[in-house]
């Protein structure tokens, strides 16, 4: 009955952001709006409570994670564009472990797209609870630091998901 629910509400967003009642458009709605509800709403398992939820991952958690995501997206695009605009060129570039505490793949996952899509760094390998990282300006060849430095406060929020 959730799913239900959520995917009349779903459709009633997408209607309203498309404001078009053409078929290709209402079915377009319809797949994507049964793949989220599919995907992000849990079944009720038998004998489970009305109050219990078997989703491994909290939708609030994520959306509360984006606005940390962007802070660092922003603060590496000024970086990196510092670096483009000095005549030096000020890099020091190399390759470095970053041990990560997540233990969730779908955590690990969204830790190494972030990394990755943040500029400056390029996540080239997952190795168990290891990510190695192409970093533009090593500073450190200490694991730790060089994680703290690169995922930080990222991690702490993916954490929660």
């Amino acid at each position: 009955m959730r799913r239900l629910q959520w995917g009349a509400v779903l459709f009633v967003v997408w209607l309203g952001l498309t404001n078009s009642f053409r078929i290709q458009e209402l079915l377009a709605g319809l797949l994507i709006v049964t793949a989220i509800v599919w995907l992000t709403i849990p079944t009720q398992a038998a004998g489970q409570g009305a109050g219990e939820d078997n989703r491994p991952w909290s939708l609030i958690e994520l959306l509360r994670y984006l606005p940390v995501f962007l802070k660092n997206l922003v603060l590496s695009n000024i970086d990196v564009a510092g670096r483009v605009l000095n005549p030096g060129l000020p890099i020091n570039p190399g390759i470095v472990r970053v041990p990560t505490g997540l233990t969730r793949p779908y955590q690990r996952l969204i830790l190494a797209n972030s990394v990755t899509l943040t500029p400056g760094t390029v996540t080239l390998e997952m190795d168990g609870e290891d990510m190695y990282i192409h970093w533009i300006d090593v500073r450190t060849a200490d694991p730790d630091a060089a994680g703290e430095m690169i995922k930080g406060d990222m991690e702490r929020a993916i954490g929660r998901i």
